[in-house]
């Protein structure tokens, strides 16, 4: 049995702006995020990537549990095309962000989930990205690190970057996106301005626009 994860989907993002992704469970939206990564290649069409891409996919695709956080943060960053010189000036950085100065010569197999997930992020922002693609992958470590969080991707919105963010949280595609595509079982059903998109979605699935349906449960 052949399943076509994403069916004819056609869509431009400009630079600068942010990019929402919304669809249910199994509606291809980490498929299509892998695609434009570079990691899974397209059977038919072509995917156009213009600058450095940075991803943060399931928090921590990449990484190798066996090897230390220090160790994983070089190799992302050489893999994102950092030099070594470069990696040097942003080590600090992100290990300051994941606040985790204590535990980076430590095998990742020893962090606990939400150490995992803030390491996760804090390489994948601080990697000075041209494209940043993120799959609901926002609501990492405690309630003060989300909200850092939250405030470091407004920060990266308003400098000129390309993002493209896949979320559950619809309220945070209102927030921070220009433009919204929605999926359903691989095809494109709508694209347009974050609100309208919102307001079609959870029409769609007949929940309603209250706290649970807008921010993740």
């Amino acid at each position: 049995r052949e399943i076509e994860a994403i069916k004819n989907v056609s869509f431009e993002v400009p630079h600068g702006k942010v990019m929402g992704v919304v669809g249910a469970n199994g509606a291809g939206k980490s498929t299509l995020m892998r695609a434009v990564g570079g990691i899974l290649p397209p059977t038919s069409g072509r995917i156009e990537v213009h600058g450095r891409v940075s991803t943060l996919l399931s928090l921590g695709v990449g990484f190798n549990r066996k090897l230390t956080g220090r160790e994983n943060v070089v190799l992302g960053g050489l893999a994102a095309g950092l030099t070594r010189a470069q990696l040097r000036e942003k080590y600090d950085e992100i290990v300051a962000f994941a606040e985790l100065e204590d535990f980076m010569d430590m095998p990742m197999r020893t962090y606990s989930s939400g150490m995992y997930g803030r390491l996760a992020f804090s390489v994948a922002v601080n990697m000075d990205p041209d494209i940043l693609i993120i799959d609901e992958a926002l609501s990492v470590g405690d309630a003060r690190f989300r909200r850092k969080s939250a405030n470091k991707m407004k920060e990266l919105c308003s400098e000129d970057r390309t993002v493209v963010l896949v979320s559950h949280a619809l309220q945070t595609v209102r927030d921070l996106c220009d433009h919204a595509i929605w999926l359903d079982h691989g095809v494109m059903q709508m694209w347009d301005e974050p609100e309208a998109v919102v307001d079609a979605y959870t029409e769609f699935l007949e929940v309603g626009q209250d706290a649970l349906t807008l921010e993740d449960v």
